[in-house]
């Protein structure tokens, strides 16, 4: 077992780089830039942590204050084994500020064993899992990275539209007479559905009441002001009103108006993910490409 005052001032030092207000897996700043920020305070720390030693006193390991010939770093006194043990109780936030304290630090933090589960645990109960995210040659740590950057973005693109299949209903605001069409209002089936397709059309299923036969048109608008702001993102189906979009928590998609509503259906057992294979500039990506920019 791992002995308790080493525990505590493991628990101690992540608790450390818990406070820190840099955050590798959330995207705010580059490792560089992290390093910068809190270098000073990581190197005191980690000369504290150097500076205790693994003595022998009754058959029992013990820290404490020793020459330089006995300095031990706490991950070559526990080993990789329990140290990665150790990081695996702690939240993915803590886990990623422990890659900034040393290379060996860095090579059992980023370990593939160790983000497996983490990555797990973001996925879990999510509507829609991100391609990028779910590429095969990259790590973990990088999954998980452009997972959390997906799951953040509220600019739906082509991809999410024409992955998704889309369950439509009208609104308690529509007229009575398309309400009177809706299995969802009249209670008499399943909820109707929509599809998107990448030559800018949708369509619905062949029994559909409401759709008539009719031709159907989508686009997306997305417009920003000068400081990288997005100034007005919605999407437009033929000639009626625009559709707001919204993220919700569990990542799936919502377009509304004032008559309609499409929500994207999960498919988070889709093979390969849905939704673009890059990482798409959000707002706050168009407000960091502007903010050094002369007015």
């Amino acid at each position: 077992m791992v002995d308790t005052e080493v525990g505590e001032r493991i628990q101690g030092y992540l608790r450390e780089l818990k406070s820190s207000s840099v955050s590798l897996v959330e995207g705010h700043g580059s490792k560089e830039g992290a390093e910068a920020e809190g270098g000073r305070r990581k190197r005191e720390k980690v000369q504290e942590l150097e500076s205790t030693n693994c003595r022998k006193e009754g058959g029992e390991k013990m820290i404490g204050r020793g020459d330089s010939s006995e300095v031990r770093d706490l991950l070559v006194v526990l080993g990789e084994d329990i140290f990665s043990i150790i990081l695996s109780h702690l939240d993915a936030r803590s886990v990623a500020h422990s890659l900034l304290v040393s290379r060996a630090w860095h090579k059992v933090a980023s370990s593939d064993r160790l983000w497996s589960s983490k990555l797990e645990e973001l996925w879990m109960g999510k509507a829609h899992l991100p391609r990028s995210g779910m590429l095969r040659k990259i790590s973990k740590l990088e999954a998980y990275s452009l997972s959390m950057m997906d799951g953040k973005r509220s600019r739906i693109m082509q991809d999410d539209i024409c992955d998704h299949v889309w369950q439509f209903q009208f609104k308690q605001t529509a007229p009575d007479y398309w309400r009177n069409l809706d299995p969802f209002w009249q209670g008499t089936g399943s909820p109707m559905r929509r599809y998107f397709h990448s030559d800018g059309s949708q369509t619905s299923d062949p029994d559909d009441k409401v759709w008539g036969g009719h031709e159907s048109a989508y686009s997306i608008v997305t417009s920003f002001v000068g400081d990288g702001r997005i100034r007005e993102h919605y999407v437009r189906i033929n000639r009626w009103p625009k559709m707001s979009v919204w993220r919700k928590p569990n990542w799936s998609w919502e377009m509304t108006n004032q008559l309609c509503c499409y929500s994207s259906i999960p498919d988070a057992d889709k093979e390969g993910g849905t939704g673009p294979l890059f990482p798409v500039c959000t707002e706050a990506c168009h407000q960091e490409l502007h903010k050094d920019k002369p007015s």
